[in-house]
């Protein structure tokens, strides 16, 4: 499979009579964004707002975050299972517009929902304060029931960036690059000499609002599966889930998948990089065998010398975790996992729910019960009483002043478990 991204790199974004990308600028008609978002009738309001870095803006609460893409050649469309029919996507050309995200907000569906502020010390913990973003407001129908209202924002969310990308249809993008996925015997023949590496990428899929779909369809219904990264660049995997704001894989971490983008970065020169696994996240005890089991089979299967193994949640998906790891690394392969930490506020508890000996090599994201403290913003866009009940704060976080108090778990990416955030560490 061959997938060519040409990138639009977008310098800003502003209101303007047409949707249009004009010399790196995107103009948004913000009646044509409501009026798709009101096709909808489980919705029944919508405004648009902007937020760009640097500003002193807040946005709170914030349910998924997604990339404008469209594709322009080749099958399918971009988010299969949501806008159009379900074909294999992967191949061809997509337009993305880079700098640019969609940021959907309104009533808090859950209680596990984020904050992205533009400015100031929140800044430095989301990677979204340094996108140009598209801000969706949307309030359901009363008396929507929660698991319609999440369903209704995420396909509009997924609506908007098609149709935003969708601008560029006849443009020529500022930069291309081609990826390639080639079929297992060509691919392990290309490079003898490397090791083979591997990559299981663990989905969120407790359910109650913690769920993520592949080509429409809800990762808790499906056993472990061969994926091609380029699938998952041309929006594959989207994101439904409410689980804690830090370390949830938005769709636009999905599309922009940081472990994928380095093993692209350095097959070929290191390693041969020869397959992902995608699998779920149970909550009973014979469903987190049987996928850890069939996971770590497919990765027999492939025969890697390496495998790396992410998170998406923390508690019980630790069990998730550690069960992969031990399966995959007692067939006599290497396992290097990707996860976050809660540590406690002080940082002194333990820091994962689960642990095995086999996992001796483990990168973290960061302690999600990091105490942080917010200042007020000049713009709030949403809910800023939703701060008081979200993961990581508590009754009385959202001070009178307008700040807040509360553990960087209610930051939007600040501890994601793909690496795609801001914290590092530094060695004494």
């Amino acid at each position: 499979m061959k997938l060519t991204l040409g990138y639009f790199h977008i310098k800003d974004v502003q209101f303007g009579p047409k949707t249009e990308v004009k010399d790196g600028v995107l103009y948004v008609n913000a009646d044509e964004v409501v009026s798709k978002i009101l096709e909808d009738n489980r919705l029944c309001k919508a405004r648009v707002e902007l937020a760009r870095p640097g500003e002193k803006v807040r946005i709170i609460p914030v349910k998924d975050v997604v990339e404008p893409r469209y594709k322009v050649e080749g099958p399918g469309n971009v988010f299969p299972g949501f806008l159009g029919k379900v074909v294999t996507v992967g191949s061809g050309k997509t337009h993305v517009l880079k700098g640019v995200a969609v940021v959907t907000c309104g009533q808090i569906v859950a209680f596990q929902e984020g904050i992205i502020d533009m400015s100031g010390p929140g800044a430095d913990y989301t990677p979204f304060s340094k996108t140009n973003n598209v801000v969706l407001v949307m309030d359901p129908k009363p008396g929507l029931e929660a698991h319609e209202h999440e369903a209704a924002v995420r396909l509009a969310g997924l609506k908007i960036a098609s149709y935003l990308a969708e601008a560029t249809k006849d443009m020529k993008p500022d930069e291309e690059k081609e990826y390639e996925f080639l079929p297992l015997p060509e691919a392990l023949a290309k490079y003898p000499d490397l090791p083979k590496v591997a990559y299981v990428y663990m989905l969120q899929s407790q359910g109650l609002l913690h769920d993520t779909y592949v080509y429409g369809v809800d990762a808790k219904k499906i056993l472990p599966s061969l994926i091609s990264p380029t699938e998952v660049m041309d929006g594959a995997i989207v994101s439904g889930n409410c689980v804690s704001a830090c370390d949830k894989n938005s769709t636009y971490v999905h599309q922009n998948n940081p472990i994928i983008e380095e093993l692209y970065a350095r097959h070929g020169k290191d390693f041969n990089f020869i397959g992902i696994v995608i699998t779920n996240e149970n909550v009973t005890l014979a469903d987190k065998e049987r996928s850890s089991d069939y996971a770590a089979k497919l990765i027999e299967m492939l025969g890697p010398d390496g495998v790396i193994i992410s998170e998406e949640g923390f508690g019980n998906p630790d069990t998730d975790l550690m069960m992969n790891c031990a399966k995959v690394a007692r067939k006599g392969i290497k396992v290097v996992l990707v996860t976050d930490e809660y540590a406690g506020q002080d940082g002194a508890s333990q820091s994962l729910a689960d642990a095995v000996p086999e996992a001796d090599a483990v990168v973290t994201a960061g302690n999600a019960n990091e105490v942080v403290t917010l200042p007020p913003m000049e713009k709030v866009i949403g809910y800023p009483e939703a701060a008081n009940v979200i993961a990581g704060g508590w009754e009385g976080s959202l001070r009178p002043d307008g700040s807040i108090v509360t553990e960087i778990q209610a930051i939007t990416g600040s501890t994601n478990e793909l690496g795609f955030h801001t914290l590092t560490a530094k060695g004494y």
